[in-house]
C-alpha cells in the first residue's frame, strides 16, 4: 500500500537566503542590461556619474532580490556580483 501522507519540510533549508547586490560603479557603463531584465525590480539606473562618465546601475530593493543571478550574468563588464549573507 502506499503511503500518502505529507512529511513536514524543512523550511529553513527553503526560505529565501538574504543577498548582496555589489555593483562596482567604476566598471559600470550603464548599459542598463542588469535592470532591463532583473525579474523582480530591484535595480534602477543611478543619476549620478562615475569616474568615466557613465550612468551606473543601483540597488533600489535589494530585498526584493532572488538571487537568480541573472544581472551578474548578463553584465558585460562583470560589474555585479550577488552574494548571499
Amino acid at each position: 500500500m502506499t503511503n500518502l501522507h505529507r512529511e513536514t519540510s524543512d523550511t529553513d533549508s527553503k526560505a529565501a537566503k538574504p543577498v548582496k547586490i555589489l555593483i562596482d560603479v567604476t566598471r559600470c557603463k550603464g548599459c542598463n542590461f542588469c535592470v532591463e531584465f532583473c525579474p523582480r525590480k530591484a535595480l534602477v539606473m543611478s543619476q549620478e556619474i562615475n569616474s568615466k562618465g557613465y550612468t551606473p546601475a543601483k540597488v533600489i530593493e535589494e530585498n526584493e532580490c532572488v538571487a537568480c543571478g541573472l544581472c551578474e550574468i548578463i553584465c558585460p563588464e562583470f560589474a555585479i556580483t550577488v552574494n548571499s549573507k
